[in-house]
């Protein structure tokens, strides 16, 4: 599958929950205010969808929303399993909510684990930590509410002599549900919205077809609705994300529609001004395809395709597509769409590699010239074929490499800055930084890429202002209102 990024971004969303006093136990019930939660969300843009959705889920049983993690009395922590860093800032997360909870200072009285650790690992954690009151896994996201509500029937020294967590983890291959209405953890104009989950590709380094399941598509006019109802509560970029996003529809059996009908139709929602596709396998770029993100004004020109390497032996060993099909690919995607950004992801340190086949990663890297781009070392996960490979490479070597790659991404980075001065381009405002207005170019995802900055201009989040460049800073961009 298409690979997550590295550091992980934590957001938290507390909710105070507003139980009838029939859902609580007398001790909480007399004169007490009604219990809260708070959310922890950790890993990629499809976990925080998750996130989204349990919020939303939780507000619609008469749930508010407020802001500080002290002050829940149930706390939710929505891990990442993807990589062996993402794991143990995981569970830090988890142990760190554990402490609030024995903290009789403060009001944390239950704690929830949910997200990859949880589907993953859910009986060794319900071991570890018996602090953990509930794992819940991607089947039961639905019961959440209930089973929060479930923890507060219980009285305090109950549910603290219980010795292990309920763990409520079933299949990871969990249809589609409505994923509209949702809590946005998301600035309110951009919002990512996820068109398909799970993997059927093979590659030898990854874990995640085990535990997002297979490969399925969301249903077309599904997938449009929730574009209409995000647009219609002021959401003006949709970013699309899954495993593999050009993928989509590969698995509908009766309707012959795919990724370009999709992407027709969600231009034809007016509010919406960017649609932008992440996570991109690098196969599946039909002539179709191809056609429907040159044509379209409201497609960005920026394609996220996370490659992790270019050395055929190694890609090879890896199980991913030959290096002659990608690079065939990404120079008729140039050709077809002028101005084209490409986004990757390497992976550095994989079982075998030796410095001849990094120094030809980073050689074919070279040449393709990624405006933007990210290295990360090689972590090897449990029940992978590479995990079980022979010849690991030191943490130390895989470090250099990933720096050596990290440095040649922000070399061009930087050049392609020092192309826009004097560019007019459009630029969507995120925030305001004291006087300045904070924003992006439609080649920098959200979070992930590069910023424009616009000195003394107030101007609105989710506006997109035409301006032109004065100056570099880095790899960022300095602007000034074009006509000015």
């Amino acid at each position: 599958g298409a690979h997550q990024r590295v550091p992980m971004r934590w957001t938290l969303a507390s909710l105070s929950l507003v139980l009838s006093s029939r859902m609580l136990s007398p001790r909480l019930s007399v004169g007490l205010e009604p219990p809260s939660v708070a959310l922890v969300a950790l890993g990629c843009p499809k976990n925080t969808v998750d996130a989204e959705v349990m919020l939303g889920d939780l507000q619609r049983r008469g749930m508010r929303i407020k802001n500080d993690v002290m002050d829940a009395d149930v706390i939710i922590v929505n891990t990442c399993a993807f990589v062996e860093d993402a794991k143990r800032e995981s569970i830090a997360a988890v142990v760190e909510a554990a402490g609030l909870k024995a903290d009789r200072a403060v009001p944390a009285r239950a704690l929830f684990v949910t997200g990859c650790l949880a589907q993953r690992y859910a009986d060794e954690l319900a071991v570890e930590l018996p602090e953990v009151d509930a794992i819940v896994g991607f089947e039961n996201y639905s019961d959440l509410p209930a089973k929060v509500a479930d923890i507060f029937d219980k009285d305090y020294e109950e549910q603290s002599s219980s010795s292990r967590a309920s763990v409520f983890v079933g299949s990871p291959t969990v249809p589609f549900r409505s994923e509209e209405d949702r809590w946005q953890l998301t600035p309110s104009h951009s919002a990512y919205i996820r068109v398909a989950e799970g993997c059927d590709h093979e590659c030898t380094f990854c874990a995640i077809p085990g535990f997002r399941g297979a490969f399925r598509s969301k249903p077309f006019d599904t997938a449009v609705a929730e574009a209409e109802r995000l647009a219609e509560r002021g959401v003006r970029e949709l970013n699309l994300i899954a495993e593999d996003t050009n993928q989509y529809g590969a698995d509908f059996q009766a309707d012959p529609r795919r990724l370009p009908e999709l992407l027709h139709a969600l231009a034809a929602i007016p509010q919406l001004k960017w649609i932008r596709l992440l996570y991109c396998f690098p196969s599946y770029f039909s002539d179709e395809l191809i056609e429907a993100i040159a044509s379209i004004d409201k497609v960005v020109k920026y394609i996220d395709i996370p490659l992790q390497h270019l050395t055929p032996s190694v890609l090879t060993r890896m199980r991913r597509p030959g290096s002659k099909g990608t690079e065939a690919i990404l120079r008729k995607l140039r050709e077809r769409v002028p101005d084209l950004v490409l986004r990757t992801t390497f992976i550095c340190g994989f079982p075998g590699e030796t410095d001849e086949e990094h120094a030809e990663l980073v050689q074919r890297a070279a040449k393709m010239h990624f405006a933007r781009g990210g290295a990360f070392s090689y972590s090897a996960e449990d029940g992978t074929v590479a995990g079980q490979m022979a010849a690991q490479v030191e943490d130390e070597i895989k470090q250099d490499r990933r720096d050596e790659l990290t440095s040649l991404f922000q070399h061009e980075s930087r050049s392609w800055a020092e192309g826009q001065l004097g560019r007019e381009l459009d630029v969507m405002i995120d925030r305001m930084d004291g006087n300045d207005a904070i924003g992006r170019t439609e080649y920098d995802a959200p979070e992930i890429d590069n910023i424009v900055r616009i000195p003394a201009m107030p101007l609105l989040p989710g506006s997109v202002v035409r301006c032109r460049v004065v100056a570099v800073d880095d790899v960022d961009l300095i602007a000034e209102p074009a006509g000015m």
